[in-house]
């Protein structure tokens, strides 16, 4: 026990020779932490979409993926693609990350407001339904319909203006109505509209319904490629045979569509470690095969008008950043900020620590050694001693060294250093037969 309590004795002396450097570095850190490059927020702000639109749907999942690491997402619902767009770049928005329909913005002026792509996620066709006794071939048979684009800001209109004119048609030459998606699907069903155009995913239910609804056609899209060629935005997909409900063989036929894709979209002031969150939040999201894309075809760089980000494009490139595979998200962000500053410490500490060393033998020999000043007056003493009151000086001087000795028999001192310690006692002993020695002496005469 004798040992272990000198060992832990030692430790603390070590631990106080060092304590110079350690809070030096403690600083160092503590001002490069805050100063060097901010750690990430725990908030970030999303514009989703409507209320149970796959838009709202894959943002609670993104939510859920980012509280893992203690994330918090704060979802605020919008009409849709071009209402994110738009509070993303208002500078005087809390809203850092949306999800943007390719073809309802314009890249040029996103690029010159500060956002930035981090890549698409999935397909979202352009669903034209339509009631017809026959089948329509071209869109310039919509001429003169009622024709729904769904409600406004959700991006629609822009690219279907595009369309339109591609077949030699102005909006003016149709009816244009601005109805909630599902208020729309229900005015087609009654027939109080004639064309619904839907912007939506592959899992959608108002896909579904209208696919599965007699009277209502979906519009195929022959010349895809075509489209595809002018629009580079667009891709060209097919909805195959039975994808639907093999069963029932629905829809009977393959249909040629055309996509753009749904981008997430963020302004460039989004810290870098949020970027690599959100995309392996992505990942596990998107990455599914679906009745259009293939698995893991998404998260993709490709299919995007917006720039992707460089730090996007590392995670492309590179997959998840190394640290973050094997340590939790906060610890692998700390090293990753700091690791400039830990290397640059450590060869600053190096040459130093050498320092701590000798230090921590003054700091334990010390204790032994400040005692030899006091047996060195009690010599000093013994010097000059006068003529009257010899004895009792020196009865003093010997009641001092038992106190110097009671000291000393209490000193901790690790084992390595007891040489010091016991020859301390037998210096104390040395003086104390010099005392003995005077006091036997007759006085002078």
């Amino acid at each position: 026990m004798q040992k272990i309590k000198f060992t832990l004795f030692s430790l603390r002396a070590l631990l106080l020779a060092a304590l110079p450097f350690i809070l030096t570095a403690v600083v160092v850190c503590g001002l490069a932490y805050w100063l060097v490059d901010p750690a990430p927020p725990r908030v970030i702000d999303m514009s989703t979409g409507p209320a149970n639109s796959a838009y709202a749907r894959f943002a609670q999942l993104y939510a859920q993926e980012l509280a893992k690491n203690k994330i918090t997402l704060r979802l605020q619902t919008s009409e849709g693609s071009q209402e994110n767009f738009d509070r993303i770049r208002d500078p005087d928005s809390q809203i850092e990350v949306g999800f943007v329909r390719s073809g309802s913005t314009d890249p040029d002026s996103a690029q010159e407001q500060g956002l930035i792509s981090l890549g698409s996620l999935f397909y979202e066709p352009i669903w034209v339904f339509y009631r017809s006794r026959q089948e329509l071939s071209n869109l310039s048979q919509f001429k003169g319909k009622r024709i729904n684009l769904g409600a406004e800001g959700n991006g629609i209109g822009r690219i279907f203006s595009q369309i339109l004119a591609a077949n030699h048609l102005q909006e003016a030459d149709v009816q244009i109505q601005r109805s909630p998606d599902q208020d729309a699907v229900d005015a087609l069903l009654r027939g109080d509209t004639d064309v619904l155009v839907l912007s939506a995913g592959s899992d959608s239910p108002l896909v579904q319904r209208l696919m599965q609804s007699s009277g209502i056609r979906l519009f195929d899209f022959v010349q895809a490629e075509a489209y595809t060629r002018r629009f580079p935005y667009l891709s060209q997909v097919t909805l195959a045979r039975g994808m639907i409900d093999i069963g029932k063989d629905i829809p009977a036929r393959d249909y040629h569509l055309i996509s753009p894709t749904v981008t997430l979209v963020a302004h460039e002031s989004l810290h870098p470690a949020l970027i690599a969150l959100l995309l392996q939040a992505a990942q596990k999201i998107h990455s599914r095969a679906d009745w259009l894309s293939h698995r893991a075809e998404f998260p993709s760089d490709r299919y995007t008008e917006i720039p992707v980000s460089a730090d996007a494009e590392k995670f492309y490139q590179h997959g998840i950043p190394v640290l973050q595979r094997y340590l939790p998200f906060w610890i692998a962000n700390f090293i990753e900020r700091m690791w400039f500053v830990i290397v640059a410490l450590g060869a600053l500490l190096l040459p130093l620590s050498k320092i701590i060393p000798p230090l921590y033998v003054w700091r334990i020999r010390s204790r032994v050694y400040r005692w030899y000043g006091q047996l060195r007056l009690v010599e000093q003493v013994m010097d000059e001693l006068p003529a009257s009151g010899r004895t009792q000086l020196l009865q003093q001087q010997l009641s001092r060294l038992d106190e110097i000795e009671d000291k000393v028999n209490r000193i901790s001192i690790p084992l390595s250093y007891a040489e010091e310690l016991y020859g301390l006692r037998s210096h104390i002993d040395f003086v104390r037969k010099r005392v003995l020695s005077l006091i036997a002496e007759p006085p002078p005469a």
